[in-house]
């Protein structure tokens, strides 16, 4: 949450001329339901169901760059499809930065809500710890969240052989 999936992902993609897909986007234009009301209306066991499925789906497109939600790589064995159909990265970004850019963002965040700083500091650093297993199965880790689409483009080219255009 807020290292910039999105983000990331967007400008990672004009870069490399594909498209792009936010998978909570497209799992809410299928659904007619916004990810909060899919979490409480099926909880948040049907809604990994729900996510499961629409990443089945967007794994066998080709040609695109794809930004799962943060707990995405951690249900079923979503990574290990993630990493058969694609190349994935993971945005190991500093809790405090995060905390910081979290506090700013404008987006309604109920797992956050009405946290202060050091509140969020302790809330992202328990995630990350439970979390980090998965995404570290990523095959790019990037560190350096302003040097990203640079990082990326330049590890994706390593990893197909393909050229990389600017």
């Amino acid at each position: 949450m807020g290292c910039g999936k999105s983000t990331l992902g967007l400008n990672l993609a004009k870069s490399l001329g594909l498209s792009f897909i936010d998978l909570d986007k497209y799992i809410e234009e299928r659904n007619c339901r916004t990810v909060p009301q899919l979490f409480e209306e099926l909880g948040e066991s049907g809604f990994r169901n729900k996510e499961r499925q629409a990443l089945e789906e967007v794994s066998q497109f080709s040609e695109v760059v794809i930004a799962t939600g943060g707990g995405a790589p951690c249900f079923f064995d979503n990574m290990e499809l993630m990493n058969e159909t694609g190349i994935t990265l993971f945005m190991d970004i500093d809790p405090a930065i995060l905390a910081e850019r979290l506090l700013k963002s404008k987006t309604d965040r109920p797992l956050i809500r009405g946290k202060n700083r050091e509140q969020l500091v302790h809330f992202i650093t328990e995630t990350l710890q439970k979390r980090v297993p998965f995404y570290s199965k990523a095959q790019i880790r990037i560190t350096r969240p302003d040097e990203a689409v640079a990082i990326a483009s330049r590890e994706i080219a390593i990893i197909t052989g393909k050229r990389i255009k600017k």
